[in-house]
């Protein structure tokens, strides 16, 4: 049976689901807007080098400056993801993309620090199409695909190399400022085409058939008291969280300890960005095959490895032999570091399919505020963390502090996740949680048993 009239998901002669009418077009094209809003949204791991250069500024203003955008995006995710399931998804990403554009273009006039931190925070707009477009695109497709497709669509995060590769030669040649007024002019342009050549989601057509009023946005945030929402949102703020602040402070960060130009820094740093997007559709389609539990895992025990061999700072070692001293020097190269940051991107694109997974089946109704919660921690941590960063930087002159971050929030992720699924499988197995300690025990009278 083909999909019906009403634009309904119908089922194929096996019984397989059926995506909606024109859902490849909304996904690539919504894949699309998003490229570009993640383009702008970390327009200044670019610009704010030279900005930064220009006013003088240290490593905690610094990271402060790049992370301001960043929780602009974030913030409004919750509000935008609401707006998108009650008015549609595609007015409302319009609406984000054209505000956007106008406070990227308006950057060029900012000339003191101040200003320029309220400007990233109307360049921060452009972060909000995320939960706007995974409201929007879930709604085309069955449960069984919905891995694959946000996995499709979360790969715009490719936008942040998009900025690394092309920003640095427009600033080189034409200044920061040519950089901000061709990539807002960029998303003006790509946010008309998307909203004139998609179509509304299938939910709002069909509320509009029969004159149905959408749910209040109270009763969409009821399921944010649920602690499960909260736990996703503490994945993802390390898997997005920590993707953005990285994307944004690698270039600053290879050019303050490897020494290189920046055009060469936004190039490497995009070794990190390409497969931290991109692999992002095989996390999708990874999660719907073999579970969203086995890749978050595969996620976390591979960013835990990365990030532990990246925070090891560069140490000389004087050890007393019995032929006198012997001096060792350890530090991480730079193809060993583009290799181990290319991994960990990759591990958490993996992951950040992997938790956009769970949402539409767990919260099938509240996608846009379950996502849009999950996404504005998540954001948050793209916030928090480039001026976490730079604090540390500034507090303890160790440039791989960073990563030590990193790997104690990867940690606690990790404990979180095993200890919460040990719990789930007790409570659906009761009688496991009856079973002695050791299992060859079982049956054996209890009198006299040892202790221990």
């Amino acid at each position: 049976m083909a999909t019906g009239a009403n634009g309904g998901v119908g089922a194929n002669a096996g019984g397989a689901p059926l995506q909606h009418k024109g859902a490849q077009t909304a996904l690539w094209l919504s894949t699309f807007a998003f490229t570009a809003c993640f383009a702008v949204w970390t327009i200044f791991s670019i610009i704010g080098v030279q900005i930064k250069a220009e006013l003088g500024l240290n490593e905690t203003q610094f990271g402060l400056l790049v992370g301001t955008p960043i929780l602009t995006g974030s913030l409004i995710r919750v509000i935008l993801g609401v707006w998108a399931e009650q008015y549609g998804g595609r007015v409302v990403n319009l609406i984000v993309m054209i505000l956007a554009a106008g406070a990227t273009f308006l950057l060029t006039y900012a000339e003191t620090y101040p200003q320029f931190l309220i400007a990233a925070l109307g360049v921060g707009i452009a972060g909000g199409a995320f939960s706007v477009g995974v409201t929007y695109v879930s709604k085309f497709f069955p449960k069984e695909k919905q891995g694959t497709a946000l996995g499709v669509f979360g790969a715009g995060n490719v936008g942040s190399a998009v900025t690394k590769f092309a920003a640095p030669f427009v600033m080189i040649a034409m200044g920061w400022e040519a950089v901000a007024q061709i990539w807002a002019a960029a998303l003006l342009v790509i946010g008309v085409l998307v909203f004139l050549l998609t179509r509304d989601d299938p939910d709002l057509v069909a509320r509009r058939a029969t004159g149905q009023k959408p749910q209040a946005a109270w009763l969409q945030l009821t399921p944010l008291k649920d602690l499960r929402v909260w736990r996703f949102s503490l994945y993802y703020f390390f898997v997005f969280g920590g993707f953005v602040a990285l994307a944004l402070w690698l270039p600053r960060y290879l050019t303050g300890v490897y020494d290189l130009d920046i055009k060469t820094a936004g190039m490497l740093a995009a070794a990190y960005s390409v497969p931290g997007s991109v692999f992002r559709i095989f996390g999708g389609w990874l999660s719907d095959r073999i579970g969203a539990r086995k890749v978050m895992y595969l996620t976390f025990v591979v960013s835990v490895l990365c990030t532990f061999i990246l925070s090891y700072p560069a140490t000389s070692y004087v050890v007393e032999g019995t032929k006198g001293p012997i001096a060792f020097h350890m530090a991480i190269g730079l193809p060993l570091f583009v290799v181990l940051v290319f991994v960990l991107g990759f591990a958490m694109s993996l992951g950040k399919a992997a938790v956009y997974k769970h949402i539409p089946v767990y919260y099938p109704g509240h996608i846009g505020s379950v996502g849009g919660l999950v996404g504005m921690i998540g954001g948050l941590g793209g916030f928090v963390l480039p001026i976490t960063f730079g604090m540390l930087n500034d507090l303890t002159g160790v440039a791989t502090s960073c990563f030590m971050l990193l790997f104690v929030l990867v940690g606690a992720a990790l404990l979180w996740m095993h200890l919460a699924i040990g719990r789930m499988e007790r409570a659906h197995v009761p009688a496991l949680s009856q079973l002695p300690e050791f299992p060859e025990l079982h049956g054996l009278p209890t009198a006299g048993r040892d202790a221990r």
